[in-house]
């Protein structure tokens, strides 16, 4: 039987996923929520922790922390210390934190965009202006401006903010692009505030994830580096996250910025994050390799539908598609009336897009392919 089929019937499950399109006849491919097993020694060591009667408080385990801590170095040659590692419970209020832990007066947070939706919505909650640098298409691939970064950037920037890898286009930045902006975030004294989240879902097997905090010293002195391994094994329902804070000085600033925010943790999480960290089987690679499938066979059949375009996902599980040709008032809303559910593009800073999470069993995505393409022939010739 092919991998994933057939597809696992969420429904009923409070999915929040499935729930927004319930009664409808609407394919659900919006949030980035995989449609597909949560990793099988995940859920064993969640059912073994569940064999406690008790399910109280719990802090950090230092098995957790060295797992972690080797996970970084086995994937990506990193070496951290114990000390500069905060547990969060999830990415989102990761980054927001952090944007209080630097913020001072009349400061600025810089975000290339399109990005994450919560990303850009993290000057406004902490009351800072925030400065959009967009995203350059160059032969086919979505790159940070560099030029565009240098004009905007200034000694009033408190932080830049990305994603990397690249949320919703899929690149995953290379260590020369890493550099180039970590250079200038340094020029600015700037903090690099880097949201990892994807970095285990590379799917081009000619990148690498590069942390960038790890491009020398100097640089993870002035980073955030926010990570969690619950999207590369779907597990997103349990929230549980790391930043890595070398800097004492910053790391004490985060830890103060998170007072009243940030408090108990649950301990099925951490059972989860520990049996994620702690794999060394082939799990990760081959789910990564049916992604990659998966990616190039919508990309492929997206290039010959009119009015759609793509670039090539080099990481995560998620496609970012151009249908500004169509000429839609709201794009997202036209694909659900064809029974495609998307993220609309406007909420990561990209009127005209749309985002699909093509993390799914095939026949699903086969179905999806099947309707883009109806759709984007009915809404091309549809009367203005």
């Amino acid at each position: 039987m092919p991998r994933h089929e057939p597809p696992i019937d969420r429904r009923g499950t409070s999915s929040e996923k499935w729930e927004k399109y319930a009664g409808r006849d609407v394919l659900p491919l919006w949030v980035a929520d995989m449609d597909l097993p949560t990793a099988p020694f995940v859920l064993d060591a969640v059912r073994e922790r569940l064999e406690h009667p008790i399910l109280g408080y719990t802090a950090p385990p230092a098995r957790m922390a060295e797992a972690f801590i080797a996970w970084l170095r086995r994937r990506y040659g990193w070496c951290v210390n114990h000390e500069w590692l905060v547990w969060l419970p999830g990415v989102v209020p990761g980054f927001n934190v952090a944007a209080r832990a630097v913020a001072t007066e009349g400061c600025d947070l810089v975000v290339p965009a399109p990005v994450y939706g919560p990303i850009l919505k993290v000057p406004a909650n902490v009351g800072l202006r925030g400065i959009v640098s967009p995203l350059a298409l160059n032969n086919g691939r979505w790159e940070m401006d560099v030029d565009d970064l240098a004009a905007k950037m200034s000694p009033a920037t408190a932080a830049l903010l990305f994603c990397n890898p690249q949320n919703p286009s899929g690149r995953v930045y290379d260590r020369h692009e890493l550099a180039l902006v970590a250079e200038l975030a340094l020029r600015n004294d700037a903090v690099l505030i880097s949201d990892e989240i994807h970095c285990p879902i590379v799917l081009d097997a000619t990148k690498r994830h590069v942390p960038v905090a790890s491009l020398g010293r100097e640089v993870e002195a002035r980073s955030i580096s926010l990570f969690a391994p619950t999207k590369a094994f779907n597990f997103p329902g349990l929230n549980a996250a790391v930043a890595v804070i070398p800097d004492p000085s910053l790391r004490a600033a985060y830890e103060s910025a998170g007072t009243g925010l940030i408090s108990t943790y649950s301990p099925l999480a951490f059972a989860a994050l520990t049996a994620a960290f702690e794999d060394d089987s082939d799990w990760l690679d081959e789910q990564n390799a049916f992604l990659a499938s998966n990616a190039r066979r919508l990309e492929a059949a997206v290039a010959v539908i009119d009015g759609i375009r793509t670039t090539t996902v080099e990481g995560t599980y998620l496609a970012w598609l151009d249908v500004s040709a169509l000429g839609l008032g709201d794009a997202a809303a036209a694909f659900e009336e064809h029974g495609l559910g998307l993220h609309a593009g406007e909420e990561f800073g990209g009127p005209g897009f749309l985002r699909l999470n093509f993390g799914c069993p095939r026949s699903i995505l086969d179905q999806a392919i099947a309707r883009l393409a109806e759709a984007a022939e009915a809404l091309a010739t549809k009367p203005v």
